[in-house]
């Protein structure tokens, strides 16, 4: 995304446009993974010295509220951060905590069909996301 996009999404999510939600917006698309709040922060302080580490949380859970970011929990209890919104699974390294986004639709298709015929009394599925752990045998990227 490029800055007149991220200005378009903080204003179709109802928020006002400022130069900390910019530097958070731009820090995901320049990282291009899940990174905690704090690696956000020293991320973005690289550039904005300013722009504290409460302001960058406080931006973060604000973003969630809003379905501009999601959550992540590794397996350690690590708390990630995730741009992408669509519909989309996890690979998460046990060994380095690492995740990366997983397109499937197949396998999407194939949970979600599942719960629709499972009908699990006195509760409704808002979400499905499945988190699959291992390990990652190179550095290398996923293909999607």
């Amino acid at each position: 995304m490029n800055s007149d996009e991220y200005q378009l999404l903080l204003k179709e999510k109802g928020l006002k446009i400022t130069p900390q939600r910019m530097a958070v917006l731009e820090a995901f698309s320049l990282l291009n993974d899940h990174p905690t709040a704090e690696e956000l922060s020293r991320f973005i302080r690289k550039k904005h010295p300013h722009i504290a580490t409460g302001t960058v949380y406080k931006i973060l859970e604000t973003m969630v509220e809003k379905d501009i970011l999601s959550r992540v929990k590794t397996d350690r209890g690590l708390m990630r951060y995730d741009a992408a919104v669509d519909v989309h699974h996890h690979l998460y390294c046990m060994q380095t905590d690492r995740i990366e986004d997983y397109y499937d639709n197949e396998l999407t298709g194939l949970i979600n069909r599942y719960f629709e015929k499972k009908k699990i009394p006195n509760f409704r599925i808002e979400d499905i996301k499945l988190q699959i752990v291992g390990r990652f045998t190179n550095n290398r990227k996923i293909l999607k």
